[in-house]
């Protein structure tokens, strides 16, 4: 009896032995897990295009500054131009890299020159005005290796200019119409982008404003996969914004148009050239039905809605060939 005991205890202590070194060997490869996704780091620099924010660039680079070092970011700052003392302000601060430009050539063109100089993976690009929060970063790398593209979605408590809102509403509407897709906020200065992708288009973005909203809508229409972060904005600092809506506004559906017609003729050319032959259609019923015959005008515009059929289609190959085959 004894004997029978002491087996039976044998036993279960073996079998605590190997559940113990089980979970033993679990633990450690959670914690194997865990440490090396807290190594793993993404690449990143930060992009700050700057013209005459003398006033507003010391607050936005102090509470910059800790992120920047915590984490081992770049931090590019390309002056554009500036008169003031733009250049002397970020010189102050040792963590920054000062590009200059000569003069003034426009908040695209800054980004261009900032991108061209950045090493890394990714890049986020920052305003210097003080409206964007550096609190709000982590939200845009939580999954960025997801993403080719992450784009701040200006939230209602946000501070928003409201002579804006009609103009910006338009846009909004158009480059959803034309993407087919629901765009939460098309041209929010907030982003963070992977740099290789974003180089890809580096020929058809504007030296000016737009380059927002043209990024946006080329990554869409490229087929990159491209998500929005909710943020909050907050009132400018310093100088009044040089964004004329009336210019730049009409500038930007422009870019749209080209963006759009680059990649997708037919969303340009199908509606025009479906509303043209519509109204020669309507212009020749109304001819017949009034004086007995058809305008010769509606036939001429019938046909030339046709023209711009084809034309769409032409322009349609065309991209196609200019994407080949691994596009």
């Amino acid at each position: 009896m004894p004997i029978f005991l002491l087996v039976k205890t044998l036993k279960i202590s073996v079998r605590f032995s190997i559940i113990a070194a089980s979970f033993i060997d679990r633990g450690k490869a959670l914690n194997t897990n865990i440490a090396a996704k807290a190594e793993k780091q993404i690449s990143l620099s930060i992009v700050i295009p700057a013209y005459n924010e003398e006033r507003a660039l010391p607050d936005v680079l102090k509470k910059l500054e800790p992120y920047a070092k915590e984490n081992g970011w770049d931090v590019l700052i390309v002056n554009d131009g500036s008169t003031d003392a733009t250049a002397q302000v970020v010189s102050a601060f040792d963590f920054c890299t000062l590009i200059n430009h000569p003069y003034n050539k426009g908040y695209g063109a800054a980004v261009k020159t900032a991108v061209r100089n950045v090493k890394t993976e990714y890049f986020l690009l920052f305003d210097s005005d003080g409206q964007h929060n550096p609190e709000d970063i982590p939200g845009f790398l939580a999954d960025a290796e997801q993403y080719d593209m992450i784009i701040g979605a200006r939230r209602r408590d946000s501070a928003l200019q409201l002579h804006r809102m009609p103009g910006k509403k338009i846009l909004t509407l158009t480059a959803n119409y034309l993407t087919g897709m629901k765009i939460p906020d098309l041209n929010s200065g907030f982003r963070l982008a992977r740099t290789k992708a974003f180089k890809d288009f580096m020929h058809i973005y504007p030296n000016g404003f737009s380059i927002s909203t043209t990024s946006t809508i080329a990554f869409l229409q490229g087929g990159y996969s491209v998500r929005w972060e909710p943020i909050r904005t907050f009132e400018r600092v310093g100088r009044k914004s040089n964004v004329n809506m009336v210019k730049d506004g009409f500038n930007a559906i422009m870019l749209i148009l080209r963006v759009v017609t680059l990649f997708n003729p037919l969303k340009v050319f199908l509606p025009g050239s479906f509303f043209v032959f519509l109204l020669g259609l309507l212009w020749a019923i109304y001819g017949f039905v009034s004086f007995s015959r058809i305008p010769n005008t509606s036939v001429v515009i019938m046909v030339f809605g046709f023209l711009l059929f084809f034309a769409g289609i032409l322009a349609d190959l065309i991209s196609s060939i200019r994407r080949g085959p691994d596009n």
